[in-house]
């Protein structure tokens, strides 16, 4: 016996549509977040490299299904990428729970890959399931000589090269480079 899914696949294109994140997506997106990954996210080791942070310029991204819900978010940060230099920290990412069979995640992945890749940036840290990452190229010996300021599942500690040999001498410790809050706000 099948389950019934009525033109999922024929939907999905036209399910949602990806945008940049607004102002007013800011509500929506942190009731997303807190549902996907609980108050514990936190207390996550990326979360020390965004806090107090603005986004990369033109990479935060949002998704929203048709009725202008906002369904997806994705947003990537300026690093330091210890002896490589710059470089981006992808997350988090999340999608709501109804929209998860409609491909929004790898098409939200896809996005920020292509629109990072168009603004020059030359590489792409993370820390998330390597089996998922792996599809968009993500590894975790691009890493190997990189730290994080706190634990992280070696395993999950993933880059991504927009930009061959950006992360071949990507040695040292990760640090947050991006604009601060404050900094935003007084200009």
């Amino acid at each position: 016996m099948t389950s019934f899914r009525p033109h999922l696949t024929a939907l999905a294109p036209a399910a949602f549509r990806i945008r940049d994140e607004r102002s007013f997506d800011v509500a929506p997106r942190e009731a997303l977040l807190d549902t996907a990954f609980g108050a514990g996210r936190f207390a996550k080791t990326c979360e020390r490299l965004r806090e107090g942070r603005r986004p990369a310029e033109g990479l935060a991204l949002v998704a929203e299904d048709r009725a202008g819900r906002l369904i997806g978010t994705v947003r990537l940060w300026h690093v330091e990428a210890g002896e490589a230099g710059p470089s981006l920290m992808l997350g988090p990412i999340a999608v709501a729970a109804a929209a998860r069979s409609l491909g929004l995640g790898g098409a939200l992945m896809r996005a920020a890959i292509a629109r990072a890749g168009r603004l020059g940036h030359r590489s792409i840290l993370l820390v998330g399931d390597a089996a998922w990452y792996a599809r968009f190229g993500f590894a975790p010996d691009l890493t190997l000589g990189l730290d994080l300021p706190g634990p992280v599942e070696r395993a999950r500690f993933l880059g991504l090269e927009l930009v061959e040999g950006a992360l071949a001498e990507a040695r040292g410790l990760v640090v947050a480079t991006g604009r601060p809050l404050a900094a935003v706000r007084a200009a």
